[in-house]
């Protein structure tokens, strides 16, 4: 049996469900179902946009956002999905922070719910920087099913490892 790095930590009955769905050829057609169609959220604008929205939403007293955007490099050098980044400068006799999101370019042609996951967990980072409790029960507060997306977009790496793109979320 094949070692699922993105499910290392799951329990042995999942990984075994996920490698039954793998050995059947029907891990696509799962995520295809459940999830069948890509978000429109194409360019950086676009993208910097629907983050501003959330954040807005449910974190209007955290500094601005300053910049989000698409990043081809992320997934090789930072061996993540996002990233975030606090910088901090000197203006006068403030302390000015900007706020700036990176989303790996892997995600420009998938559904929705797993570009909300990501952004949710970056900015969740604004306010709880260490993957505490607290981290995890604002990711739930800003996405009710935070964890179960987080969990197919797992599947959506391993899918993306053995067999590349799914088809349709390619377009």
């Amino acid at each position: 049996m094949k070692k699922l790095k993105y499910l290392n930590h799951y329990p042995p009955s999942v990984q075994q469900q996920v490698h039954t769905l793998i050995d059947s050829n029907k891990l696509d057609k799962y995520l295809l179902k459940k999830y069948p169609s890509a978000h429109s959220y194409k360019n950086d604008k676009a993208l910097f946009s629907y983050v501003q929205d959330i954040k807005n939403e449910y974190m209007k007293k955290t500094a601005p956002l300053s910049k989000a955007v698409y990043d081809g490099k992320i997934n090789v050098i930072h061996n993540a999905l996002g990233t975030h980044h606090f910088v901090s400068r000197v203006q006068g006799a403030k302390l000015k922070a900007k706020n700036e999101i990176k989303v790996a370019s892997m995600f420009k042609n998938t559904p929705e719910e797993f570009l909300q996951m990501i952004v949710v967990h970056e900015l969740a980072h604004f306010k709880e920087k260490e993957h505490n409790k607290a981290f995890y029960k604002l990711c739930e507060h800003m996405f009710c099913d935070y964890h179960q997306v987080e969990f197919d977009v797992r599947l959506y790496l391993t899918h993306m490892d053995l067999n590349g793109k799914i088809e349709q979320w390619s377009k």
